[in-house]
């Protein structure tokens, strides 16, 4: 299936390749050009490493580093020089890129961004971060839905980052919008090894789709990322694991969008994609369609709540050092 790690490539095959890259310290405007000028060079070294290459990954807060600064002059735009380079590096090198920046919000906080750029320099999908992880991030909560995009070799491709996929509804949202391969780029550190493995298994085989993922590696003399590149086939089984935490070491593996129709459409046994909204078929036509989840009704009305919310002792970043926040969420911004 993994076609050794991509070098045997199918024709039908899509090569992913994972960059573990080092944490890095960015403070100053120039740290910013430093580090988009380091990011353009590994997408060079992911083409000369892998002619087969399809896609290159980084990490989320690949350009930022972990510091969690908010401060303008190193936050980016979407028409600004680090995604100007980025897009001339995929251009330059034929190859779809995935990469991670702090966008300046001119309403609120800045957001957690994710951008694809296809293999002619154009910005493929682009995502904000619905979840940061709280209490540890500021940033804003995304407002762009999940996007799902015709990828590299027709692949149907979604990103998500770090802490949203801790959220099973996330990877069946990407899946339910046809994503049939889930990118998630993260800076996770080593806490959280183990909920990362088998959450990327799960989101892998529960939704019948390929995961690709990959944290930071390394540290930058305060924190300490875990690399854990992570490539999942549509049952579950880990494909590629980058396990020794090798700073900047490219991940690779080949995933097999036939493959993954195929399951979708003759599995019946744990097709749960599908089943999910069509329970008990064998009992009753097209199985049962209503919505039995009071959580996701609660969602939808606006009230959801848990039984012990009064019991919650951390409900803001006061404890991270971030002040009470005092604006309401306007879902319609954008």
């Amino acid at each position: 299936m993994n076609g050794l790690g991509g070098l045997n490539k199918s024709p039908a095959g899509v090569v992913i390749g994972l960059v573990q890259l080092g944490l890095p310290t960015v403070r100053t405007a120039k740290d910013l050009a430093a580090q988009t000028a380091r990011i353009v060079e590994l997408v060079g070294k992911a083409r000369r490493n892998m002619p087969g290459m399809d896609l290159v990954v980084f990490p989320e807060y690949a350009l930022h580093g972990l510091s969690m600064d908010t401060a303008p002059e190193i936050m980016c735009r979407m028409d600004g020089p680090e995604v100007a380079a980025f897009r001339e590096a995929c251009r330059k090198h034929a190859i779809w890129g995935c990469f991670s920046i702090m966008e300046h919000n001119p309403d609120g906080n800045p957001w957690n961004t994710g951008i694809v750029i296809d293999d002619t320099g154009e910005v493929a999908l682009y995502y904000r971060k619905l979840h940061p992880w709280v209490p540890v991030e500021p940033w804003e909560p995304g407002n762009l839905g999940i996007p799902v995009i015709d990828g590299p070799r027709g692949v149907k491709l979604a990103l998500i980052i770090c802490h949203d996929g801790m959220f099973p509804e996330m990877a069946h949202e990407a899946a339910y919008k046809g994503a049939e391969l889930m990118l998630r780029t993260a800076g996770y550190t080593a806490p959280i090894r183990k909920a990362w493995r088998f959450t990327n298994q799960s989101n892998a085989f529960c939704n019948l789709m390929a995961t690709a993922s990959v944290c930071m590696c390394g540290s930058d003399g305060t924190f300490d990322s875990m690399g854990e590149a992570m490539v999942c086939n549509f049952d579950g089984t880990i494909i590629a694991h980058g396990k020794t935490g090798r700073v900047d070491e490219i991940i690779t593996a080949e995933i097999r969008p036939d493959l993954i129709r195929e399951a979708r459409t003759l599995w019946g046994v744990e097709n749960n994609i599908y089943q999910f909204g069509h329970r008990g078929y064998v009992a009753v036509k097209d199985g049962a369609q209503d919505c039995p989840y009071t959580y996701m009704h609660d969602l939808v009305a606006g009230k959801y709540r848990l039984p012990w919310e009064e019991s919650v002792g951390v409900t803001d970043g006061t404890t991270c050092g971030f002040p009470a926040p005092t604006r309401i969420y306007k879902p319609t911004e954008n």
